[in-house]
């Protein structure tokens, strides 16, 4: 063979070889990819424009219970804000638009983003120039409450069955601009069962009676509501709801709860009479003071939701005493969220941070610092569940209301108002949140403009301390990521005035900067001192004058700084299990479970959600034994002993041992602990052997909140089927919020 030809044929093979790589690279790249994609925390979608706001509206839609769905005219009045020809709105991916068209009947063309399915867009006549006011009609119908096709998925914001329904705003169920920083006015109209009855946002008119529209149908009511004032506007309740008007404390307030349940109204409202004077003296009143209405909202959405004038609470957070972390939250929410709206999705930590403080600091108005020392360790817990997702300042990468937002937006958030509260003191930071509210009230705001005012704030130094140095604190918290984790060595020295201790704190953030409180248990009084701990290392001299006590230093004694530690590293692990199970994933869950017993193998609650989750699994003999070690372990929380025995009794009754069944209720009996009803339950089952048919019953297990201890630390935007990590639900919550199938 020539060996031209033979120097050609090698050529060639060399670039077939190339060639077969470079696709099986690919082909490995497109599978990582994947995976990826499939393993990645909630992120929102890409942040789009609206050349267009929504001013006004007039909505009619129709609650069609038997097949879930809801048919929707929709009448809007738009702005422009640029030159633009294309109009868009955000609405529910699996709501079908029939026509798009002007208010003199020429259909418009429209198409729906692919990519981002939220997005429609609609093709103008012609281009409209900046104010110009445009009208247009939608006319849709369709399923809206699948938690797959969710604007956040996995979080259910509207659902429509026979017994009940709820549209709340999040879930778009009408064509919006600019959620959530838009204002505007509307009237809505909604034809519902005349077995429902409807609350919702706005000054409601009488219901009035629509026949049926043929054969088969049932007879119908419509509500109408009017919302005069711009704001947030467009969510509403509908069920077997009982109004119970409530006057306390020169206080009036419209409770709507099922009959069973009206015994509370006058509970709630005393407490939001107290919220709501607490808030209004901090803050500054509300400009106009809204007719105050709070509902139950149906199980298998957010725990809690706030609307202009509307409190929303889930009913498994409607307890017999009134649920004020919960309720505190909400309240908030209408200084933070709906008087001052974050100007973008970037801003939210303005809203949903400080919303979620104001709850810790009603909790110390009301319960004093072991109230607010309480919120703050929930907070912890949260914020180290997804810190590291995203910093504050990027929460537009965060889907709102999933759990990695609530971690990041909302309970480190909180953290960082209370540390800035720490850094300016009491006086100046009331002062901040008083005046920010003043000048932003009625409208949007950023986080830039917080800056610029709480550096106004800054008070001179204290002689012998380093000044407040707010650029780098912003700098740390909000616009990064990363937790310090701290630890110390020291040692002490006898001198001739007393003591010295000598000593370096260590943390592994290179860029933190702050002031660390140290305290120094001594034979006499505890000695204080800030520290400002700079990079890695940084050292210490603490002067006493009583001996100092052994291990009795301690860094941040009041815990006014978010900060890692095993044990906070234990309870974030099992709050992410609990997420993961309460979706139904329960090889993440026990993933995570497991995590948490590697850091601390003798946790009783780490133990006992394994058993939890694998007795969902099915798989009774590790199920068992996880609830023994449960049993065996610190059995912190309490009720790990009684609902550990509860649930080995409900293995032995599946395995068809009933003898040992028996002797296990009994012995949950003997703990006469009844946390979350759990001597009824032992006792329902010592009468009646257990059976899948009673998860019926284990469904509507109460609250532990209905004990003698302060109701309710569930963070009032999380998804029943989503964590409740910053809330101490990894101990205050025997049972799933969202219980699964049982076998």
């Amino acid at each position: 063979m020539p060996a031209r030809l033979v120097s050609y044929l090698c050529r060639v093979n060399k670039l077939l070889e190339r060639g077969f790589f470079l696709l099986k690279t690919h082909r490995l790249v497109i599978l990582l990819a994947g995976f990826l994609a499939f393993s990645a925390p909630a992120i929102a979608q890409a942040p789009h424009s609206f050349p267009f706001h929504a001013t006004n509206y007039d909505v009619e839609v129709i609650l069609h219970p038997e097949d879930q769905t809801i048919t929707a005219t929709v009448k809007v009045d738009f702005v422009a804000d640029q030159v633009s020809k294309n109009l868009v709105v955000e609405l529910h991916p699996d709501l079908k638009i029939a026509t798009i068209h002007t208010p003199n009947g020429k259909p418009l063309e429209f198409s729906r983003d692919t990519n981002l399915p939220l997005l429609i867009t609609v093709g103008l006549p012609e281009a409209a120039a900046p104010g110009k006011k445009v009208s247009l009609q939608f006319d849709y119908a369709g399923p809206i409450s699948s938690e797959d096709d969710s604007p956040t998925r996995g979080v259910r914001f509207a659902n429509i069955d026979k017994t009940s329904a709820y549209l709340l705003l999040p879930a778009r169920w009408f064509p919006l601009t600019n959620f959530p920083s838009n204002r505007y006015t509307g009237t809505f109209k909604l034809i519902v069962p005349d077995t429902f009855a409807v609350v919702g946002t706005g000054k409601a008119d009488s219901p009035v009676a629509q026949p049926a529209l043929g054969r088969g149908d049932t007879a119908k009511s419509a509500y109408t509501f009017h919302c005069d004032q711009a704001g947030p506007v467009g969510t509403f309740v509908a069920g077997s709801l009982q109004l119970s008007p409530v006057q306390t404390e020169g206080f009036t307030a419209s409770m709507y709860t099922p009959p069973a349940q009206a015994t509370t109204a006058n509970v709630y409202a005393t407490s939001l009479a107290h919220i709501l004077s607490y808030f209004s003296e901090t803050f500054g009143p509300l400009e106009s003071e809204p007719a105050w209405t709070i509902a139950q909202l149906p199980d298998g959405t957010l725990q809690g939701y706030s609307a202009p004038g509307l409190l929303l609470i889930s009913a498994r957070q409607w307890t017999a005493r009134a649920n004020e972390r919960m309720l505190s939250q909400l309240a908030a929410e209408q200084w933070w969220g709906e008087r001052v709206m974050p100007a973008t999705l970037s801003d939210m930590w303005l809203t949903g941070g400080l919303s979620r403080y104001a709850e810790a600091m009603y909790a110390e108005q009301s319960d004093g610092v072991a109230g607010l020392h309480k919120a703050l360790e929930d907070f912890a817990v949260g914020a180290l569940m997804y810190e590291d997702t995203a910093p504050i300042t990027q929460a537009q990468r965060l889907a709102t209301f999933s759990n990695e937002y609530r971690s990041v937006v909302a309970d480190k958030g909180a953290l960082v108002f209370h540390m800035l509260r720490t850094e300016l003191g009491d006086d100046a930071f009331n002062s901040l949140l008083h005046d920010f509210y003043k000048k932003y009230e009625g409208k949007t705001a950023t986080i830039p403009e917080f800056e610029a005012m709480a550096k106004t704030k800054v008070t001179p130094p204290v002689k012998g301390q380093a000044p407040i140095n707010l650029v780098s604190f912003f700098a740390q918290w909000l616009n990064s990521t990363g937790i310090p984790e701290f630890k110390l060595e020291y040692i002490t020295y006898r001198t001739a005035k007393g003591f010295k201790v000598v000593g370096k704190i260590h943390q592994d953030l290179d860029t933190f900067r702050m002031p660390v409180e140290v305290r120094v248990d001594t034979e006499g009084n505890p000695e204080f001192k800030k520290i400002l701990v700079t990079g890695t290392t940084s050292n210490f001299i603490i002067e006493t004058f009583g001996r100092p006590k052994p291990n009795g230093i301690t860094i941040d004694p009041n815990n006014n700084l978010l900060k890692s530690s095993p044990r906070l590293r234990v309870h974030a692990a099992i709050a992410r299990g609990e997420g993961f199970a309460e979706l139904g994933k329960y090889y993440e869950a026990i993933q995570e479970y497991q995590h948490a017993l590697d850091l601390q193998p003798g946790n009783s609650l780490a133990n006992f959600r394994m058993g939890e989750a694998m007795f969902y699994q099915k798989n009774y003999q590790a199920a068992a034994n996880a609830f023994r070690s449960a049993l065996s372990g610190d059995l912190d929380p309490k009720w790990t002993d009684v609902w550990s025995h509860i649930y080995i009794g409900k293995i032995w009754d599946l395995l068809d041992q009933r003898a040992r069944a028996v002797n296990e209720y009994s012995l949950a009996q003997h703990t006469g602990d009844d946390t979350a009803g759990a001597q009824a339950e032992a006792i329902r089952f010592l009468q009646k052997p257990y059976s899948p048919d009673a998860a019926v019953n284990a469904a509507n297990t109460p609250s532990p909140a209905d004990s003698d201890t302060k109701a309710g630390t569930a963070s009032a935007s999380t998804p029943s089927g989503s964590q409740s990590g910053s809330s101490a639900s990894s101990g205050d919550r025997p049972v799933l919020k969202k219980r699964p199938p049982e076998p």
